[in-house]
């Protein structure tokens, strides 16, 4: 270092600001990972509990039924109800898979074929 610097660390006092500095930052830290840890545990338990997939899970039929049902009234091609419906099954049978890792991969497969069944609706009302 140089010798300006040195003495600029060197002044009474300016070593221990800077400690405290660090000290205050730790704290903040230390606080901080604590909370967010525990907020991210909370809110996995609670996106996590089978009521928000069984309530989602209906909300998505209906909604699909619904939309999907309306399109094949209004342009007469099955195949994207046939692809949404498939998706939905999907997503049911996912609910009855042990909570490994091959449910949540499950549902998103089924999510992606809905999600398709409706982009095909959309293509065939144009």
């Amino acid at each position: 270092m140089r010798p300006t610097m040195v003495a600029a660390l060197a002044k009474p006092g300016r070593l221990d600001r800077i400690a405290i500095a660090l000290s205050g930052l730790c704290i903040v830290h230390c606080l901080a990972t604590a909370v967010v840890l525990g907020l991210l545990a909370s809110a996995g338990g609670l996106l996590g509990a089978p009521i928000i997939h069984e309530v989602g899970l209906a909300l998505a039929m209906i909604l699909g039924a619904v939309a999907l049902g309306l399109g094949v009234m209004e342009h007469g091609f099955l195949l994207p109800v046939s692809v949404g419906a498939l998706g939905l099954g999907v997503m049911a049978g996912a609910l009855g898979l042990p909570h490994d890792g091959s449910e949540a991969l499950y549902t998103v497969i089924g999510v992606g074929m809905v999600a398709l069944g409706h982009r095909l609706n959309f293509l065939a009302a144009d």
